[in-house]
């Protein structure tokens, strides 16, 4: 008769799971005083202790599912809502995701401690397992924390780029019924969607007859811009605002005539106060030179 072997992997993560359970209070009250929770939790040491709570259920609910290296277990959602929230405050405060795994990576020493006081009494080989199953689940869980960290940096860098293409594309009421937006820089896709509806957002609010474009700042034109620019025109039609576009340079021409670039259809003026001085006769306000200094009248 064949005497089947005997896995002790799933009985060491059940093990660990319940010994998280059984500590999880002094796990909990030790975490407290760890900089990643001290330094987050400043008002009240409660808050830090029952934070520390729901991280030990969760890391217990991963031990006793067996999936210890597995960053996508089911456990591990409750730990990047809780300590992702703590790691991108720390982030906010200046600190790296590598130290913020660092400091991540400090919470496995309370818990060591706890194990060994534990399994003092018990055999070298148990102790030594539960021990080697707590490495991997505090590796995967900094692991977990990295990546949530860094998510987190990148949705905040999207966040405050998109900000900057708003602050970099103001919409400029020149006068009534007339609004402009200076572009200054190089005109993507992304930037372009952000002038479009900051325009059309202008437009509607402002009520404006007339919307001016002005290129002065933008150093090249090629073709992709320049359908840019048109269909900017269209949807301002569309919104009923007639679109002027000011600020063509002798370079900026040239290239969109080798361009073969038709333009016929957009009102162009050479500056922005011939445009605006445009947008005010067409309304029928009369611009007239201001006389000069000293010049006598008549």
């Amino acid at each position: 008769m064949q005497v089947a072997e005997h896995d002790t992997a799933p009985d060491t993560a059940k093990e660990l799971g319940a010994f998280l359970e059984r500590r999880r209070e002094q796990i909990a009250q030790r975490w407290a005083d760890a900089a990643l929770f001290r330094t987050v939790f400043t008002v009240s040491r409660d808050e830090a202790v029952e934070a520390g709570k729901s991280v030990v259920d969760a890391l217990a609910d991963v031990a006793r599912s067996g999936r210890l290296e597995d960053v996508d277990a089911p456990g591990f959602d409750a730990v990047r809502d809780q300590l992702g929230r703590m790691a991108a405050a720390r982030a906010r405060a200046g600190f790296t995701p590598v130290q913020i795994a660092g400091e991540v990576a400090d919470l496995r020493e309370p818990m060591t401690a706890l194990l060994r006081t534990e399994f003092q009494d018990a055999d070298g080989v148990r102790a030594h397992a539960c021990g080697q199953a707590l490495a991997v689940l505090t590796a995967t869980l900094r692991l977990v924390i990295m990546e949530t960290t860094v998510s987190a940096g990148e949705e905040l860098i999207e966040r405050q780029r998109q900000q900057l293409l708003e602050v970099a594309t103001p919409v400029i009421k020149l006068w009534d019924g007339v609004v402009a937006v200076p572009l200054i820089g190089t005109l993507d896709s992304a930037r372009s969607q952000v002038v479009m509806e900051s325009l059309l957002e202008a437009i509607v609010d402002q009520r404006a007859a007339y919307a001016i474009l002005d290129i002065t700042g933008v150093p090249t034109v090629d073709s992709l811009v320049a359908q840019h620019l048109m269909k900017t025109v269209a949807a301002a039609r569309l919104m009923g605002a007639e679109c002027i576009v000011s600020g063509i340079r002798p370079a900026i021409a040239q290239t969109i005539v080798h361009l073969g670039i038709d333009l016929g259809s957009i009102i162009t003026r050479a500056g922005l106060a011939d445009a605006l001085a445009y947008a005010l006769t067409q309304q029928g306000i009369v611009v007239s030179a201001r006389p000069a200094t000293g010049a006598s009248p008549r």
